[in-house]
């Protein structure tokens, strides 16, 4: 198959909106593979949902912020606390914070947006699913840490390793 021999998958210098579509659909179903791989910690308020490694994916290519975006949608529509809130808010975050990281310079702050971003977005859904309106800003300030924590250990902790990796190996410059 000379599509696969050529390895346009990963030339990222190659532009064409196939590859691009492609790309995208892979971050996507990996994104989502990822998740329910280990759904029992990626769906609560104390969530460590591994998936959002592939968040710094968009400092080396555009792609990723569909990719991500679609992923984050489609693992929500599945997620066994379906909300509709967190599919809007949740998808939403992570196609701003997507975004955000593909125009970070630094590779140090690619992973910044979407700990801030889902520490707000999904801190806001779990409190407002979840709590009621008298204890509301408490319950959304806890939520809203603890979420942003544990973004930030898989963001940080995860992330900037594996932009260090991609950096060393197959993605040895940044594109788009």
């Amino acid at each position: 198959m000379k599509f696969l021999d050529d390895k346009s998958l990963i030339n990222l210098k190659k532009r064409t909106p196939v590859l691009y579509i492609t790309r995208a659909a892979i971050i996507a179903a990996m994104y989502v593979a990822i998740t329910y791989a280990v759904q029992p910690i990626a769906f609560s308020a104390i969530q460590f949902r591994l998936s959002e490694v592939l968040t710094v994916l968009p400092f080396f290519m555009p792609e990723a912020i569909p990719g991500l975006f679609v992923g984050c949608v489609v693992s929500n529509l599945l997620s066994p606390h379906f909300v509709l809130l967190d599919i809007v808010i949740g998808g939403g975050a992570t196609l701003v914070a997507a975004y955000l990281s593909y125009r970070c310079k630094n590779k140090w702050l690619v992973p910044l947006p979407p700990v801030l971003l889902n520490a707000v977005g999904v801190g806001l859904v779990i409190s407002i699913s979840a709590t009621d309106t008298q204890n509301f800003w408490l319950f959304y300030a806890w939520n809203a840490l603890t979420v942003g924590i544990s973004q930030a250990v898989v963001c940080y902790g995860l992330g900037l390793p594996f932009i260090i990796l991609l950096q060393k190996t197959l993605l040895s410059k940044r594109v788009g």
